[in-house]
């Protein structure tokens, strides 16, 4: 049997990991819904209503409304891999919001982080 992967795992459990990756290096919550609306499209209200369901990391990805074409501009290493050279479109897309994150805790500015 395969073992479940990443977009299996529920999106209530999976973001509250990312929002407090974030906070420990002193970024906020809404720092983080706000580079993940940047990418997906989703509303910060949209977001709470979904860490309340039973979504998936994978459907949270899938069903996004309008994911931002200026996405493509995110570069470097996630986990020791360079998001441009990930195959899996899905998980190209996870990483993208994982590399955000990783950039907001570092202490990029929002605008460099949003790709403006």
């Amino acid at each position: 049997m395969p073992r479940a992967g990443v977009t299996q795992m529920p999106f209530s459990k999976l973001y509250p990991l990312l929002v407090s990756k974030a906070e420990k290096k002193g970024r906020t919550r809404e720092e983080v819904d706000q580079v993940t609306c940047w990418l997906t499209g989703y509303t910060p209200e949209a977001l709470a209503q979904l860490e309340q369901s039973d979504t998936t990391y994978g459907d949270f990805f899938r069903n996004a409304p309008a994911m931002n074409p200026n996405r493509v501009l995110i570069t470097g290493k996630v986990c020791g891999v360079r998001v441009e050279d990930i195959e899996d479109p899905l998980m190209q897309e996870i990483r993208y919001l994982d590399k955000l994150v990783d950039e907001l805790a570092k202490g990029k500015a929002m605008e460099q982080i949003l790709r403006r």
